[in-house]
């Protein structure tokens, strides 16, 4: 015979697992795919991407910092850029494809260069309550050369980790 108040406990055990795993995949985590090649090679077209929200960030204090890869809405569209400068710095992009980001070169191990785009003006300080992206795709990216410094509202959260698409 069974007994009706364990099985009862464990009905309500398994509810309360259900909706906390709910609830931290929904405002914890946010699980995507990475649709272009903006964040060549350090993402590739079709990855899965694990996104830790903005407002859970909040919780824990964990503010962007330089070389974050981060996830964003722009125009109604899901983008993915690093974090080059945050509120306050002062980016310098250059005619011979460096960046300087308050004075320091950004040297990095990418093969593409980084050319200012047509309509930006530097040196350019980032405004608070913004952050400043660049695709690591440089030459054929849409990032903050495009649109400007991107409000903190509309970053989604910081990439934790990249699953390979590898036959998914």
């Amino acid at each position: 015979m069974i007994d009706r108040s364990a099985f009862w406990n464990l009905i309500t055990r398994v509810i309360c697992i259900g909706v906390i795993a709910y609830l931290v995949l929904t405002y914890g985590f946010l699980i995507t795919q990475c649709h272009g090649l903006n964040m060549f090679p350090a993402m590739k077209d079709g990855d899965l991407c694990i996104v830790f929200r903005s407002e859970a960030q909040n919780l824990f204090n964990d503010p962007l910092k330089q070389n974050d890869v981060i996830a964003y809405q722009m125009n109604g569209k899901r983008g993915f850029g690093r974090v080059m400068a945050v509120a306050g710095d002062v980016v310098i992009l250059d005619e011979s494809g460096n960046v300087s980001v308050n004075g320091v070169n950004q040297r990095q191990d990418l093969p593409f260069p980084t050319y200012p785009k047509d309509d930006t003006e530097f040196p350019m300080q980032v405004p608070k309550g913004h952050v400043y992206v660049l695709g690591d795709y440089r030459t054929n990216t849409t990032d903050s050369r495009d649109f400007g410094p991107i409000p903190l509202e509309d970053v989604e959260g910081k990439v934790i980790t990249i699953l390979r698409r590898r036959g998914l």
